[in-house]
């Protein structure tokens, strides 16, 4: 979420591939059924919030998402490089993350797993997404580089009639968080048939106050059309000392 200028809109429509894909890799016969119905492979997948910042400026942020796969550990688990940019600065994100994406445990009521984890040497990997592949740390340093576990969560498969495809949510009580006051924090996620991806993370403190993160809804991520690249410049925004103020209240932001 480089250079835009590769087809997102057909690119995106592999979203579901970086979260479920990873199951059909590792033996899913049901979701293999599903994705075997249309084209999907491990490469990049960028998608924005356009269309909800222009719609709803005060509350959403135009945000690029961008993730590729990075590295597979020994168990099969796919390892993906996540980060978040603003549109007008994409070469510096203010969230990174390895993701790790798993089959679910057999005793878990769910179908995937994913969990998010801290990267320890996190300036070695900005827009890691957009480089070439000898421009890229190598997998095992990938591996090495994993840090902290920071939250999991565990998704379904939706219901026939359902917008989604995958949604799911961390345990109840979340995973701690001490971020803005915070003592936890939750996350929800969806794959929708569309080939949108929302998402909702949100701290609380001890009292159950939600003290960072959007409280209006999730984010929702689409497929930018080619087309509209020129006019993301369009969305007015506020001034700077008014939206540090903003971030601050929507993000954990990384020093």
């Amino acid at each position: 979420m480089g250079t835009d200028s590769d087809s997102d809109s057909n690119g995106w429509g592999r979203a579901r591939g970086l979260v479920v894909k990873a199951a059909v890799l590792l033996g899913g016969a049901v979701l293999l059924k599903r994705l075997t119905k249309s084209t999907t492979r491990w490469d990049h997948a960028r998608i924005f919030t356009r269309e909800q910042a222009s719609r709803d400026p005060e509350n959403f942020f135009n945000i690029r998402m961008l993730t590729c796969p990075a590295a597979e550990m020994v168990d099969g688990s796919k390892v993906l490089y996540f980060e978040q940019a603003f549109w007008r600065t994409p070469q510096k994100p203010f969230r990174q993350r390895f993701y790790m994406v798993k089959p679910c445990p057999k005793e878990l009521k769910c179908d995937v797993e994913v969990s998010s984890y801290a990267i320890r040497e996190v300036e070695e990997y900005k827009n890691f997404c957009d480089r070439s592949k000898d421009q890229r740390p190598l997998p095992d340093e990938v591996i090495g580089d994993i840090g902290e576990h920071l939250t999991t969560i565990h998704l379904k498969r939706c219901e026939r009639g359902k917008r989604c495809l995958y949604e799911g949510s961390t345990p109840p009580g979340g995973f701690p968080n001490s971020w803005n006051g915070a003592t936890y924090c939750t996350s929800e996620l969806a794959v929708l048939r569309n080939n949108e991806i929302h998402t909702w993370d949100r701290g609380y403190d001890d009292d159950g106050n939600q003290v960072w993160g959007v409280k209006e809804g999730p984010y929702e991520f689409k497929p930018a059309p080619t087309s509209s690249f020129n006019d993301m410049f369009s969305l007015n925004f506020p001034p700077p000392q008014s939206m540090d103020k903003r971030i601050e209240g929507s993000f954990v932001l990384q020093e």
